[in-house]
C-alpha cells in the first residue's frame, strides 16, 4: 500500500504540474472574464485528481460499479487532457516561431475547441465495431492446398473498466461471420482479474472457425493474474501456446502454428520467458512456420529461429496522436506489414483500446489474413 501512495501522489505531483502549465498558457488569453477563469481553475484542479482516480480505482474501492465508474470519468478527462496539453505545447512552439502577439487569444480558443472535437471522434472511433482489414502476405514455398488459407486476428481486447460483455459479443459475432480457418489472439485480452471480468470474456468461448482459437499472453495478462487467465482462457476453449507449437494439417498440407509468453514475461515468472526457438523444437521442416508474439520487438529471434510470419499487437497503432510517434522509441513497427529479412511481419493496431476511450488516426480492427503463394500478391 506504501508503494501504490507513493505512485498516486508522484503521479498526482506530475499532473499538477502539467495542468497548471496548461492553464498559465491558456486562462489568460481566453475571452471568459474573471469567473470563467475560476471555472477553469476548478476543471484543471478536477481533471488532476479525476486522473489518478480512475488508474487506481479497482485498488481504492470493493465495489466493482463504483471502480468502473471511476474509471469512466478519469479515462475520458485523460483523453481530454492529452489533447490540451499537446496542442497547448504545439501553440506555444507555433507562437515562438511565428512571433505574432495577435494570435495569442484566437489559438488560445482553438486549442480547447480542437481537443474537444478530437477527444470526441476519438470516443466514436473507439466504441465503435472495429473494421476487418483483409491483408495477403505471401509466404515462399507454400504448398498449394495452403494457398486462401485465413486467420483472423485479434489482438488488444483489453475487457476490463470500460469494455464490457457487450462489446466482446460484438467482436465474437463479427468474427465468426468471417468464416476463417483459424483465429489468432495475440495477447493483452482481460484489464482485471478472472472474478471482476470472467462473466465479460465469457463470450469468447463462442468462437468458432475450422481449426480453433489459438491466444498467447500479452504483458496485461501478467498485471491480471496470468495463472488464473490461462486456466480460464482453456476453460473457454482457447487454446494457449507458451513457447510451444502446433501443427495444424489442411487438406493435406501441414502448418506449424507456434506461440510465445510476452516479451516481458520473465519479469513477472522467470520460467516464463519469451522464447522463439523453444516453440519451434521438433516442428517439421519445409513447412510454413507462422508465430503468435504479443510485442514486435519479438521480431529478431522469430526471423533467428527460422519463423515465416510473425503475427503481433501490443503497440494499438499508438491509438492517438502523438503517440504513434513514441511507440517507434520502444517497438520496431508500429502497424501494418513489414519485413525482416525473410520473415513477415504483420503488427495489428488492437480490437479494442487501453486507458482514453479514444482512437485518432489509428484505427481498431479485427484482421483477416490470406496466406498465398509469393507470385500471387497483389
Amino acid at each position: 500500500m506504501t508503494r501504490l501512495l507513493r505512485f498516486a501522489l508522484t503521479v498526482t505531483l506530475i499532473l499538477a504540474g502539467l495542468h497548471a502549465y496548461i492553464g498559465w498558457r491558456l486562462l489568460p488569453e481566453l475571452p471568459i472574464g474573471m469567473s470563467g477563469r475560476i471555472v477553469g481553475i476548478g476543471l484543471l484542479v478536477t481533471s488532476t485528481l479525476l486522473i489518478p482516480l480512475g488508474m487506481l480505482a479497482r485498488f481504492l474501492t470493493r465495489r466493482q460499479t463504483l471502480a468502473d465508474r471511476l474509471t469512466w470519468a478519469g479515462s475520458l478527462v485523460m483523453g481530454l487532457f492529452s489533447s490540451v496539453l499537446v496542442l497547448t505545447a504545439a501553440r506555444d512552439i507555433g507562437l515562438a516561431l511565428v512571433a505574432a502577439p495577435s494570435l495569442a487569444a484566437p489559438t488560445a480558443v482553438l486549442v480547447p475547441v480542437l481537443a474537444v472535437l478530437i477527444t470526441l471522434i476519438g470516443f466514436f472511433n473507439a466504441r465503435r465495431l472495429p473494421r476487418v482489414v483483409d491483408v495477403c502476405i505471401p509466404l515462399a514455398g507454400l504448398p498449394r492446398a495452403l494457398a486462401g488459407f485465413t486467420i483472423v486476428q485479434i489482438s488488444d481486447l483489453h475487457v476490463g473498466p470500460t469494455i464490457k460483455r457487450d462489446y466482446v459479443q460484438a467482436i465474437v459475432d463479427r468474427v465468426n461471420s468471417l468464416n476463417a480457418d483459424l483465429i489468432a489472439i495475440t495477447g493483452d485480452v482481460v484489464d482485471g482479474t478472472v472474478e471482476q471480468l470472467g462473466a465479460d470474456t465469457a463470450p469468447l468461448a463462442g468462437l468458432a472457425s475450422r481449426y480453433g482459437s489459438y491466444v498467447v499472453t500479452g504483458n496485461h495478462e501478467y498485471y491480471s493474474g496470468v495463472k488464473e487467465w490461462w486456466a480460464e482462457f482453456a476453460r473457454l476453449g482457447l487454446r494457449g501456446l507458451m513457447n510451444e507449437h502446433v501443427v495444424i494439417t489442411h487438406d493435406g498440407a501441414d502448418l506449424v502454428l507456434a506461440g510465445v509468453a510476452d516479451y516481458s514475461a520473465h519479469a513477472f515468472d522467470p520460467d516464463q520467458r519469451s522464447d522463439p526457438a523453444k516453440a519451434r523444437v521438433g516442428a517439421p521442416s519445409g513447412v510454413p512456420k507462422i508465430l503468435l508474439a504479443h510485442q514486435p520487438r519479438s521480431v529478431g529471434a522469430a526471423a533467428a529461429a527460422g519463423f515465416d510470419l510473425q503475427l503481433s499487437g501490443h503497440t494499438h497503432g499508438g491509438q492517438f496522436w502523438p503517440w504513434p510517434l513514441l511507440v517507434r522509441l520502444q517497438q520496431p513497427y508500429t502497424a501494418g506489414l513489414h519485413r525482416l529479412d525473410k520473415l513477415w511481419i504483420y503488427t495489428s493496431r488492437g480490437t479494442g483500446y487501453w486507458g482514453p476511450p479514444k482512437r485518432f488516426g489509428a484505427p481498431a480492427e479485427i484482421t483477416r489474413i490470406k496466406l498465398v503463394a509469393e507470385a500471387e500478391r497483389r
